[in-house]
């Protein structure tokens, strides 16, 4: 059976032990901060994490820039050069135009190459629920499933990736144009914690609105619960956060405690440079695999 690639961008928040792990590839976005505009490395290189985050704290807005059709074809070329099949799983085009991009890439890529194969899929989410979703796509590869048997299961599980994220300050939110001036103003005075998923379009939704930090904490869990799929065959947790590392350990800790199967695959990092441009400091999600989402704003 012929070798195929995974390719995915850098709002999949994949780290370069788990690239490695799982053998991903990623293509990088962009992350703008005044007139420099640097690559959004996933492993930090451009800047440290913390500093990063420091820098939204001080009042520092950083705007992103997608991966071009260009460079998407490049690398396409490149993989199938190396005689491999090209599977792209890229950020939900509700977020990001790095699924179009792709598209646009694989088919000029396949005009010139008739024999080759590329399969781009809309992955309907963003931040560790995409990377997820590929670690799905590299454990179906190494079973021996085809680029056409893999690409069909993620697509037929995607939407059962769920996501339960809330952030500590809506400010960052509203810097970046998410939410309105008068949300993010009674937000903060009144302690609202909204809780935000990705709804079936591939859109981050406030679904609940939550007052205080324990309580929003409790509220995610027990939405965790409800949903949490524990005879998923692929089942992984992730808990994610942007530079709130020790409140976000004593979440994960919490999250642990209500899994029914205590010994399912975790992973705690960082929310990436792309998403957490957005976010900023304070913001912490839950991913897994549960109920299919269709709920749509």
């Amino acid at each position: 059976m012929k070798k195929f690639v995974i390719v995915t961008d850098s709002c999949a928040d994949l780290d370069g032990e788990l690239r490695a792990r799982y053998d991903i590839e990623y293509l990088c976005m962009r992350v703008i901060e005044g007139v420099v505009d640097r690559p959004a490395d996933l492993d930090w290189d451009f800047m440290p994490v913390h500093g990063f985050y420091d820098k939204m704290r001080a009042g520092t807005r950083f705007t992103t820039a997608q991966i071009t059709s260009s460079d998407y074809a490049e690398a396409f070329e490149k993989y199938i050069a190396d005689g491999s099949d090209v599977l792209s799983i890229s950020c939900s085009s509700a977020l990001s135009g790095s699924y179009k991009a792709s598209t646009v890439a694989r088919d000029q890529v396949l005009a010139a190459h008739k024999d080759a194969k590329i399969i781009c899929i809309d992955a309907l989410n963003a931040c560790i629920g995409l990377g997820l979703l590929c670690i799905t796509a590299s454990k179906l590869r190494a079973e021996g499933k085809s680029v056409e048997q893999t690409a069909s299961f993620i697509e037929s599980n995607k939407l059962k990736m769920n996501q339960l994220a809330f952030t500590d300050d809506l400010v960052y939110m509203k810097r970046a144009g998410r939410v309105a001036p008068t949300s993010a103003f009674f937000g903060g005075i009144l302690k609202i914690k909204p809780i935000i998923i990705s709804d079936a379009n591939g859109q981050n939704v406030a679904v609940e609105k939550v007052k205080g930090s324990a309580q929003v904490k409790k509220r995610v869990i027990q939405m965790l619960s409800e949903s949490y799929d524990a005879q998923f065959p692929y089942q992984i947790v992730a808990v994610s956060h942007a530079d709130c590392e020790e409140e976000a350990k004593e979440f994960a800790r919490s999250v642990k405690q209500a899994l029914p199967d205590k010994d399912v695959e975790f992973i705690f990092g960082y929310i990436g440079p792309i998403v957490g441009a957005t976010v900023g400091p304070g913001t912490m999600a839950v991913y897994f695999y549960g109920k299919e989402v269709t709920f749509k704003a």
